[in-house]
């Protein structure tokens, strides 16, 4: 509040000049004190205002507001942010931008290359020598007739495997298993347990500090401009 009382400082100390001036000087004293005594109420009434926001005054109702209501301002807070920002249309939204530009974005060659093909071609041999054709197999020197066609089947399987996901059908599957409203809801419920954990942490005092921090820059202008307005209405009460 330093600025508050700073700004509140300098308009008082100028009002109480004013007042001064107009005891002393020769000339139009009714209205130098006028406006001294109505910039000086005006400046003191919107500081009283404003002193009456953040702390309780014995005898005045209505004091002390902010503290007093600090779990309607817990609620409105939480209100703010569930249904301004992270509401479950927004989060959709958000997620199907994503993954749009993510399937444009989409490199697959790592996942490709961290493929174990050298296992895929032991299933397979496997498969053979299992079945009917395991006997032929024997007789043409059982698995080692097949290692010679492990670097090609290995060439085609990546070439196969990149096909698939780069064709429309896999990128359409990709994306209907990525449920945006299930995945928007489930952030949702995360974002709503971390807000009301942090709120419920809230006091009094960080909620007139939070308050305070936001508008302190502007309070101090209100006694200015109190002060000012209080001024000209006292120079208007005069020639009136």
């Amino acid at each position: 509040m330093k600025n508050l009382l700073n700004k509140s400082f300098v308009t008082n100390f100028i009002s109480i000049i004013i007042i001064a001036i107009g005891y002393l000087c020769p000339v139009q004293q009714e209205l130098v004190k006028s406006i001294g005594f109505f910039a000086l109420s005006g400046a003191i009434t919107n500081w009283l205002a404003i002193y009456m926001l953040f702390e309780k005054v014995p005898f005045l109702y209505g004091s002390g507001v902010i503290p007093n209501r600090f779990e309607e301002f817990k609620h409105s807070i939480r209100q703010l942010m569930m249904q301004q920002f992270f509401t479950a249309k927004n989060i959709e939204q958000f997620i199907e931008t994503e993954e749009q530009q993510g399937s444009k974005m989409l490199n697959m060659e790592p996942l490709l290359n961290a493929v174990d093909y050298d296992r895929i071609f032991e299933g397979l041999v496997s498969a053979i020598m299992s079945s009917s054709f395991g006997g032929m197999m024997l007789m043409m020197g059982g698995e080692e007739a097949l290692a010679p066609l492990k670097p090609a089947f290995t060439d085609k399987m990546k070439i196969t495997l990149t096909q698939m996901v780069e064709s429309d059908r896999f990128k359409e599957a990709l994306k209907q298993g990525l449920d945006a409203h299930k995945i928007g809801m489930d952030i949702i419920s995360k974002i709503e347990i971390v807000i009301d954990k942090r709120l419920s942490q809230l006091t009094p005092q960080l909620v007139k500090e939070l308050v305070q921090a936001i508008i302190r820059e502007h309070l101090g202008w209100l006694v200015v401009w109190g002060g000012f307005f209080g001024g000209l209405m006292g120079a208007l009460f005069v020639f009136a």
